[in-house]
């Protein structure tokens, strides 16, 4: 930004309430911001003289618009928001937080220790109230030397948010420890909590962890927000023949089927989206899931805990005296879990189930890797399922473009063999040229001659081979269809698949 700002004289000044509207009133105290009028995509911004450039950056990406920067004296600006803004009057926008612990009247000071205006509760919740509305999937709280950080996870990529004064660094962690009833007084360990916040008429979860670092504790809140869960299968990214081959084998009397992939690939989301499509009054569907992200209405839900004995394993013996259906295991870490899952399936029960694997064949020996034998998992695994998200390019921004020689050999292309397009960047997506991911899928349908090369100890290869010879898919070839159907890029194939 161009610090060679105009210098104007707000006194006289008239401000439309359409524009004023635009910042709440704490906002504009908060980050002593006054907007003065906009037009023509940009929106003009009063500020300090000695402004810094990391606010223009957060007024831009709040605002969606171009910032245009007028400088007022110090005095005179915080004089024209006080009388542009009656916080007494001003609406608010309030975030309920419920949480076990009653904050005592000493606590709220205690929190307001290091904030030299005692903003720090206003500053969680809108910390917490902007990526909610901005759809971020994790809020990064991290503390420095002499800076503190706030970054929020959007389509998979962490951007900068907000630069709170470093004096507030342990108010706002304890603040924020206090919502997730954590203790407080306790800075050496990792501690793990919850906050329920409700926004409107949505009520949402917030899982918090807190780490040690060397300049206080860092914390990362995963939004769970249940409205934005896709539970509608023709929504998650399936091509139509992949999507008729899941929804006939999730309908199976029994069997096993596995959703692998990295985290954050989706997989519990793809589980959910199954669970769902099958949830009948007439089926008993019980899960174990460490921890349960949603709630989902008529399934059996429960949570391990390791501190009481309750593993993966020990829940899944449990579930098996329950008169299950249709058990769902979070994830097979090990071969005590991996066995039980496996003979479940082969008794009458539909397990579904992940796993940690690059792509679906290699599922397959990592089971056997975990002890279960070559002919129990020919016999019980009917579909595995790999699957990675892609970046959507956003539809009012994205452009045509050539592909450029590193990416036509990466990916095995021909010149002009193609139409792709590329991100470009616009208020709509905040310049990221991205706006939401979608998932792509590698489909192996376990049919009989596939089970007899596993059953007989084929290797991740061979099963690959041939899979790929019955008209099967790779992760790349799935995601270059994407990208053949301007969906995504080019660039978002190569950095999410492999050859």
């Amino acid at each position: 930004m161009d610090k060679e700002a105009e210098t104007i004289d707000l006194t006289s000044l008239s401000i439309a309430p359409d524009v004023l509207a635009l910042i709440s009133g704490q906002t504009a105290f908060e980050m002593n911001a006054l907007p003065i009028s906009a037009g023509n995509g940009t929106i003009t911004v009063a500020l300090q003289e000695k402004y810094n450039n990391e606010t223009v950056n957060d007024l831009a990406f709040l605002l969606g618009k171009k910032i245009n920067v007028v400088t007022v004296p110090d005095e005179a600006l915080s004089e024209a928001i006080t009388r542009w803004y009656n916080l007494a009057d001003a609406k608010r926008r309030q975030i309920s937080v419920s949480h076990s612990e009653v904050k005592s009247v000493r606590e709220e000071e205690r929190l307001s220790e290091g904030s030299a205006d005692g903003s720090v509760i206003p500053l969680a919740n809108k910390i917490i109230s902007d990526a909610i509305s901005l759809g971020a999937s994790d809020i990064h709280i991290e503390p420095y030397d002499k800076t503190l950080r706030v970054r929020f996870r959007l389509d998979g990529f962490l951007h900068e948010m907000l630069h709170p004064p470093s004096n507030q660094s342990k108010a706002l962690i304890s603040r924020l420890k206090i919502m997730a009833d954590l203790d407080i007084a306790e800075k050496r360990r990792p501690q793990d909590g919850r906050i329920r916040v409700r926004e409107g008429d949505r009520v949402i979860d917030i899982r918090v962890s807190s780490l040690p670092t060397d300049f206080g504790e860092k914390l990362v809140l995963r939004i769970l927000d249940k409205s934005r869960l896709q539970l509608n299968l023709e929504a998650l990214g399936f091509e139509e023949g992949d999507l008729q081959v899941f929804r006939k084998t999730i309908r199976l009397p029994y069997g096993m089927i596995l959703v692998t992939g990295p985290t954050g690939s989706g997989k519990t989301t793809t589980l959910y989206a199954a669970l769902n499509a099958i949830n009948h009054p007439e089926i008993n569907i019980t899960t174990i899931e460490d921890p349960i992200e949603y709630n989902l209405t008529g399934i059996n839900q429960t949570h391990v805990r390791p501190d009481i004995g309750v593993s993966f394993a020990s829940a899944l013996r449990a579930i098996l005296r329950q008169d299950p259906n249709v058990i769902m295991v979070g994830e097979i870490r090990d071969g005590e879990t991996a066995e039980i899952a496996i003979r479940a399936a082969l008794t009458g029960h539909l397990v579904f189930s992940t796993l940690h694997t690059n792509d679906a064949p290699t599922a397959i020996t990592r089971l056997i890797d975990m002890g279960v034998e070559p002919f129990l998992v020919a016999s019980s695994v009917k579909l595995i399922v790999a699957q990675r998200l892609v970046r959507t390019l956003c539809l009012h921004c994205k452009a045509r473009e050539p592909q450029r020689p590193e990416q036509l050999e990466e990916l095995s292309l021909k010149k002009n063999g193609g139409k792709y397009f590329a991100p470009v960047g616009c208020s709509r997506c905040h310049t990221t040229g991205y706006d939401g991911r979608s998932a792509v899928y590698e489909m192996l349908s376990i049919d009989n001659g596939l089970a007899e090369s596993i059953a007989r100890g084929g290797t991740a290869s061979e099963i690959r081979t041939q899979s790929v010879s019955r008209g099967g898919k790779t992760l790349r070839d799935a995601a270059l269809r994407k990208a053949s159907l301007s969906i995504t890029s080019l660039d978002e194939v190569i950095r999410e698949t492999t050859a």
